[in-house]
């Protein structure tokens, strides 16, 4: 098992980036800032293939375990990720064990799974086919999105599949399907966020939260609820909020110039 797996299943809170561009150069701060882990997000963005091998290899060879959030649950989008270097993934809407299974099946290899063998990135271009084959299964870490009602209700039998790792909470998706959309700190919302993370404790599986606009605040009461694979903000989040507190600084110095 890998240490950053180890670490995920011992319960230890580990502190992600999310990065909606194509940037490697994001990555390579993100890597450097002092994350635990960094995901691509390959769903709710205009990154392609090329893009994704790019930014997974600007975290290549750092102390971040590489990740991405595949557009869908299908075998092909979760293999191709793997192999350009993606340590785990990240893989929206699951709903039922069904859905579950495929997923965890689509990210390990025979007898475990269906992944297709290749000489890939994460064995050297086959220089280490052999020894990657053999720990591959142990390292990769599968995270499931439960990101509607029906995976609330169901998230039991979802967590019971062998090989998923954890659940990461979508917040607004899940708004949308409990008919409070974008209220994410409804009552409903949260008590479907705490029915998550508790069964998540009782399974002994990681529970994820992204903090969009993150406080220490935000932070400490996630921790406090239970939740341990916790993103922060997104590389959009931070330029954007950068780019106007700069630019409202630039304007209030022209103001006092004026008067």
């Amino acid at each position: 098992m890998s240490e950053f797996r180890r670490a995920l299943r011992s319960g230890k809170p580990l502190i992600g980036g999310w990065i909606q561009t194509a940037s490697p150069t994001a990555a390579e701060i993100f890597s450097a800032a002092g994350y635990d882990w960094v995901t691509v997000d390959c769903e709710h963005s205009e990154v392609g293939l090329s893009e994704i091998t790019a930014v997974l290899r600007g975290m290549r060879g750092k102390p971040v375990a590489p990740f991405a959030r595949v557009a869908e649950n299908d075998p092909i989008r979760i293999r191709q990720a793997l192999d350009m270097g993606a340590e785990g993934v990240i893989v929206p809407l699951v709903n039922n064990a069904e859905e579950a299974r495929r997923a965890v099946a689509a990210a390990k290899y025979p007898p475990k799974g269906i992944r297709g063998f290749g000489f890939v990135r994460q064995n050297g271009w086959g220089r280490e086919f052999d020894s990657y084959a053999q720990r591959a299964n142990d390292e990769t870490v599968v995270i499931l999105m439960a990101e509607s009602k029906e995976a609330v209700e169901n998230i039991d039998e979802i967590l019971s599949v062998d090989g998923v790792d954890g659940i990461f909470i979508g917040p607004y998706d899940m708004s949308g399907s409990y008919g409070c959309v974008g209220q994410t700190d409804s009552p409903v919302i949260r008590e479907a966020c705490a029915k998550v993370a508790e069964a998540c404790l009782r399974h002994g599986k990681a529970a994820g939260q992204h903090i969009v606009t993150p406080t220490e605040e935000s932070v400490d009461r996630a921790i406090a609820q239970g939740f341990t694979f916790i993103a922060l903000g997104a590389d959009i989040v931070f330029l954007n909020q950068s780019a106007e507190t700069a630019v409202g600084m630039a304007r209030r110095a022209v103001e006092r110039r004026r008067t």
